[in-house]
């Protein structure tokens, strides 16, 4: 499924949970994207990485940060939104409700909001 999705898709948001597999997977599905390009599609695009799920309290959090800022500055963009985690989203989830109408004023809506305006920036 994600190779056709790959294939049919113009540009791609890697979203990263900030822990050691997720960073470990990240490498492969650059790879990934790579190979889709040069094989199937070659407009696939990588618009960004985004962090997700991420307690920006915690070391762990800042070092993948920083280690993906170093490892991909210049070559893939790091979104400036990072998604935090919260018992809201998987509340959302659960009750089979858009984030936007279940908390609109949770952080984690707040920043998808800020991703969103961030993107859309890139339109214009």
């Amino acid at each position: 499924m994600t190779i056709n999705a790959l294939t049919a898709a113009d540009e791609v948001i890697i979203a990263v949970n900030p822990q050691l597999l997720a960073m470990m997977g990240l490498q492969d599905f650059i790879r990934t994207v790579k190979k889709v390009r040069s094989r199937l599609n070659d407009r696939l695009q990588i618009s960004g990485i985004l962090l997700t799920m991420c307690d920006a309290r915690t070391n762990l959090c800042k070092v993948i940060t920083e280690q993906l800022t170093e490892t991909f500055d210049g070559q893939i963009r790091i979104f400036k939104s990072i998604i935090p985690n919260t018992v809201k989203v998987g509340e959302s989830i659960y009750y089979s409700e858009p984030l936007l109408e279940y908390a609109p004023e949770n952080k984690a809506c707040k920043a998808y909001r800020n991703l969103a305006e961030e993107v859309a920036g890139d339109e214009s």
